[in-house]
């Protein structure tokens, strides 16, 4: 048996498709003794992995108090040889792990968090700037104490000039669901399926996706359904959406998921034909590939994704997709009509996408860097 680690978040779910799936599932295939602290129901092991329970908690508040401190608590109990935390919030507890164990501390940033609180609904419009300032005075100051930075994604960088101790470990889908995908053979048949996997917000396009349908269902030339697979937020949100839905008159064509376990989102995948991820011009997505952009490829379908400039390299990079302006549904919607109207083209897109995904945007080669920084530190 190798080291014992502790994984730690009061924000993510405990199975979290980048914590548990990828980076604690990986740490323990490699032999590691692996803990993640988390927000759950009860303890358990699942895929060679111990949750330590965390209690549910009412607030926002309570969450980075209460929580927090019951964190470090349990996580001081174990004595685990490497701490690795993955919310902002986190930080004084990365701070107090160091100072008070002498072991080694991550900081695993899954976000730009400076520019995505600039636009934070429950922070008041006056306060993000201010806020935005003090996180990166705190942040700067803990990570002196901080062994090692991980960023999911390459323009985080910006944030960490001058710092040595940081990895890139990209937040790329798991090539072990690659049997589950559609390889581009149903894409000329049947319903026109358009999926969306992820947080379903205004910011992420829920309004402009179903603007198109109703473009695109207007002449009833099309047989299409939209399929939106994650959690709605704010909650009060899909009330919005369903109550549009009903008066575009467009019930027949789609269909909410709501929230479904990661190992599952790729047989709703293997039967669509069109991925989308017209997320807006935020500060934070414009410079953040959404990890819904490679999990489409990899089920071989062609995609729908915003014209950003880090997007297209992407997409029209590989051939595998179209971008368009993400706030303009018509503009959607004929991408869309696009694709359905020339189906060799949209599967061969599908398998480029596809093929791009096999050779450099997967899990595999990502985890073996985070293996090789965990050897590095407890060398």
């Amino acid at each position: 048996m190798k080291a014992k680690v502790c994984h730690i978040t009061t924000v993510h779910k405990p199975f979290d498709a980048r914590i548990f799936y990828k980076e604690c599932k990986t740490l323990a295939k490699a032999g590691y003794e692996v803990y993640l602290i988390a927000q759950h129901y009860k303890e358990e092991i699942v895929d060679g992995v111990h949750i330590i329970s965390l209690p549910k908690v009412g607030n926002r508040m309570q969450r980075i108090t209460l929580l927090s401190i019951k964190a470090l608590i349990d996580a001081l109990g174990l004595k685990a040889d490497v701490h690795h935390f993955h919310d902002p919030e986190l930080l004084p507890v990365g701070v107090l792990l160091k100072l008070l164990t002498g072991k080694k501390v991550i900081y695993d940033v899954h976000e730009n968090v400076p520019k995505q609180i600039l636009n934070k609904a429950w922070i008041a419009l006056s306060s993000n700037k201010i806020i935005s300032r003090i996180y990166k005075v705190v942040e700067k100051f803990s990570l002196f104490f901080i062994d090692f930075i991980v960023i999911a994604e390459d323009s985080y960088i910006e944030n960490y000039i001058g710092i040595k101790n940081i990895e890139k470990i990209r937040n790329y889908p798991l090539l072990a669901y690659v049997n589950n995908v559609n390889k581009g053979e149903k894409l000329l048949a049947g319903k026109w399926s358009i999926i969306y996997v992820g947080g379903i917000t205004k910011l992420r396009g829920i309004f402009e996706m179903i603007e198109a349908i109703k473009i695109l269902n207007k002449d009833k030339q099309y047989d299409i359904l939209l399929k939106l697979v994650g959690p709605f937020y704010p909650f009060q949100l899909l009330k919005e959406v369903t109550d549009l839905i009903k008066e575009y008159e467009i019930l027949d064509n789609i269909e909410i998921f709501g929230e479904i376990p990661h190992s599952k989102v790729f047989n709703v995948l293997s039967d669509s034909k069109i991925g989308i991820a017209i997320l807006h011009p935020d500060p934070n997505y414009v410079e953040s590939i959404p990890t819904k952009l490679f999990e489409y490829m990899l089920a071989g379908l062609p995609v729908i994704a915003s014209n950003f400039q880090l997007y297209k390299e992407v997409v029209e990079g590989n051939n595998c997709g179209i971008c368009v302006d993400p706030l303009n549904p018509k503009e959607v919607a004929e991408a869309i009509e696009y694709l359905i109207d020339h189906p060799e083209e949209a599967k061969k897109m599908g398998e480029n996408g596809r093929h791009a995904v096999l050779k450099k945007y997967n899990w595999e080669k990502e985890g073996k860097k985070l293996i090789n920084l965990y050897e590095e530190l407890l060398k």
